[in-house]
């Protein structure tokens, strides 16, 4: 191990005492006086002398530095050990002054009495006694006492002008050597950093401030106007709130109202293929678009499908033929503004389905008028049913039933009527009031009775009621509750160009502006928008009703789930694990009992939770308690049960908040019960 050098026992003193130009920053053969190099070039002997000799300076110190060289050019110029003096002097010195008198006074008082503390104290403490005759002239000519900073400002920077001073700083044991030029702007932008303002930005509301002791080293205190004027953002939050979102609405609509739409029906019922060539003949997709779909789908053996493809964007979806997800678009009519939801039908993923359905405001119901399909998808197993009674127990009252494929049937008026027979007296028990079902024939792959009404002389002898674009521009609009405090449930989280993350989602009440910090819940962590997409367009603003894009910042990516509600700081939702509600049983073989464990799917999540109480059995259109404690639930009950879950989730009341009070119950793949929340418990 003799290769090794003992470092611990070197003397780097015996190994550099030939070395004359180590640590010089120039080469031998640079020409440089001898003056210009004991000023500027760092030398290790004397280094380690004042690095051992000087205390460590804090970086706040720069201005008391700064003070000591002035004051050593003005009287006498003091070594490394007159320094070390002077500053053992200041230090015992501040312990009985304190801030009251300015560094210049101090420095100047030590040098006077020759580094005698007692003495220095002694000839300050006398003068501040004595009275001063400069205090009439202080406007005029501010004394030296309160006006550091301003005196030695003008020498200051005319000097600067021509040689640059050397700034010295000791920290921690080490010595920095550097230049430090002063320039006009510094006061200003330390003012402008810590929140002021200057006097030629707000030169009416900003009165001139009286100058300060230590106003060289302007601190962390501001004054009342600085602080009056550093916030402008509270100003305009105060605006913000006074925002009249019902005029806002009518203005950037165009005096259009908005209209949230799901597209339900059994698998191979024709929804996507419907909508889609509504789409296309609307415009929203043009023909180039088109024609690339036709000959995709060609390729791919499944010609057909055509117009399912613009709504069907994935490869996925594309190669199954079947919709997974819910697809979303927009499009207008004469008096509304349209946000389509293309829920899929397969009953693998009605989970998909009741998300969409959940942020709907009207329905459209599709069915296949074929012979055979229509009964495969009413009867039991088939989702015509299920989806028909998912929408009406989660809010939607106004339903149109297109009865497609009309035209493989030849456009047979007794098919058509057989069909509304057997949906309406369904519909009916299920809870949709007549006058709000309309039954519309179309053809979605031809296009017949989709945006203008067909001309087909099979249709026209025995049908003259609307197409069916003109039965969606027929459908109310709800209120919209932008008065109550502001709710958003997120159904997806996503990262995209710039900072922060985006969530997209429904905003079922209230409002939501660019730069508002809103609660993210069950995480609550507080997050703020900076900015907001409708349809791909950014907005300063966005209202319920609305599917956004939210860019939030402040909070991590990782702790926001599909499922979380962003809602107002004053008025945040609440959690909690355990709650009653009042639910109605649907067609189900087994009974329910305590205990058992099902998926609750309420708004954009699905939470796992079990039954933990059945409190009693109601009476359907009373509530009255018909029995109290039941063993058991079976079908077509109505009861209030006690529900708890494996984490916290975020409810509403029903009779607070009606777009976040319902849910679902699923159990074994099918959906067992729908219900309202009556009561939260811990």
């Amino acid at each position: 191990m003799a290769r090794h050098r003992n470092v611990r026992g070197l003397k780097y003193d015996e190994d550099f005492e030939d070395d004359d130009v180590y640590g010089q920053s120039v080469e031998d053969d640079y020409c440089i006086s001898p003056a210009t190099a004991a000023q500027f070039i760092y030398k290790r002997d004397d280094h380690n002398t004042r690095a051992f000799a000087e205390e460590p300076l804090e970086e706040g110190d720069e201005c008391l530095e700064e003070t000591i060289k002035e004051s050593s050019h003005n009287n006498q110029p003091t070594s490394t050990v007159d320094q070390v003096r002077l500053y053992a002097c200041l230090d015992k010195m501040r312990e009985v002054l304190g801030e009251s008198v300015s560094e210049q006074i101090m420095v100047d008082a030590v040098l006077k009495c020759q580094y005698d503390a007692c003495k220095a104290l002694e000839l300050v403490l006398s003068e501040e006694c004595k009275p001063t005759p400069e205090i009439k002239n202080q406007v005029a000519a501010p004394s030296k006492k309160s006006t550091v900073g301003r005196a030695r400002e003008q020498p200051a920077r005319v000097d600067a002008d021509i040689i640059p001073k050397v700034a010295k700083m000791t920290v921690s044991g080490k010595q920095i050597t550097g230049f430090n030029i002063p320039s006009a702007n510094t006061d200003e932008n330390d003012h402008l950093r810590k929140g002021a303002v200057p006097n030629e930005v707000f030169p009416s509301v900003m009165p001139e401030a009286s100058p300060k002791p230590n106003s060289a080293c302007p601190g962390p205190s501001l004054t009342e106007e600085a602080t009056a004027v550093q916030t402008p953002s509270k100003v305009s939050t105060k605006t913000r709130q006074q925002l009249d979102v019902k005029a806002e609405l009518e203005k950037r609509q165009g005096g259009k109202q908005l209209l949230n739409l799901v597209v339900i029906g059994h698998v191979d019922a024709g929804k996507s293929t419907l909508m889609g060539h509504v789409l296309y003949l609307l415009g929203n997709v043009n023909k180039r678009v088109m024609h690339k779909y036709e000959q995709e789908s060609k390729k791919a053996g499944k010609a057909s499908f055509a117009f399912a493809w613009v709504l069907d964007e994935t490869g996925e979806e594309r190669e199954r033929g079947v919709t997974m997800d819910v697809g979303m678009t927009k499009f207008e009519t004469k008096t509304k503004v349209i946000t389509l939801m293309d829920a899929p039908g397969h009953k693998d993923f009605i989970p998909n389905m009741i998300t969409g359905a959940a942020q709907a405001d009207v329905a459209i119901l599709v069915v296949d008028a074929s012979r055979g399909e229509f009964e495969a998808g009413f009867e039991a197993g088939g989702q015509t049913r299920e989806h028909a009674l998912l929408v009406r127990s989660l809010g939607v009252t106004q339903l149109a039933v297109a009865v497609n494929k009309m035209d493989q049937v030849n456009w047979q008026p007794e098919r058509f009527k057989e069909i509304s027979n057997k949906l309406g007296q369904f519909l009916k028990q299920a809870g949709f009031k007549d006058s709000d079902v309309a039954y519309v024939p179309t053809a979605g792959l031809t296009g017949e009775n989709l945006t203008t009404r067909s001309q087909v002389p099979g249709l026209r002898t025995w049908y003259n009621g609307p197409c069916l674009l003109e039965q969606i521009d027929c459908f109310k609009s709800p209120q919209r509750p932008v008065e109550k405090p502001f709710r958003l449930c997120v159904s997806d989280v996503f990262k995209d160009q710039g900072s922060g993350f985006n969530v997209t989602g429904k905003i079922e009440a209230g409002y939501v502006q660019t730069g508002d910090r809103v609660l993210a819940v069950p995480p609550n962590e507080t997050c703020t928008v900076k900015g907001i997409t409708l349809h791909e367009e950014p907005l300063d603003w966005a209202a319920a009703g609305d599917h956004v894009i939210l860019t939030v910042t402040g909070v991590d990516i990782i702790k926001i789930n599909v499922g979380c509600i962003f809602c107002d700081q004053k008025a945040p939702i609440k959690t909690c694990t355990r709650f009653r509600a009042r639910v109605l049983i649907f067609n189900i073989e087994i009974p329910i009992t305590q205990g058992l464990p099902v998926l609750l799917h309420y708004q954009t999540l699905t939470e796992p939770c079990s039954i933990r109480k059945l409190v009693s059995i109601l009476h359907k259109s009373s509530g009255e308690v018909l029995k109290k404690r039941p063993k058991c639930l079976t079908k077509g009950q109505n009861a209030l049960i006690e529900l708890q879950t494996q984490r916290p989730v975020s409810l509403e009341l029903y009779k607070d908040f009606k777009e976040l009070g319902r849910f679902m119950l699923r159990y074994g793949g099918s959906t067992i019960a729908a219900g309202v929340v009556t009561e939260i418990k811990e």
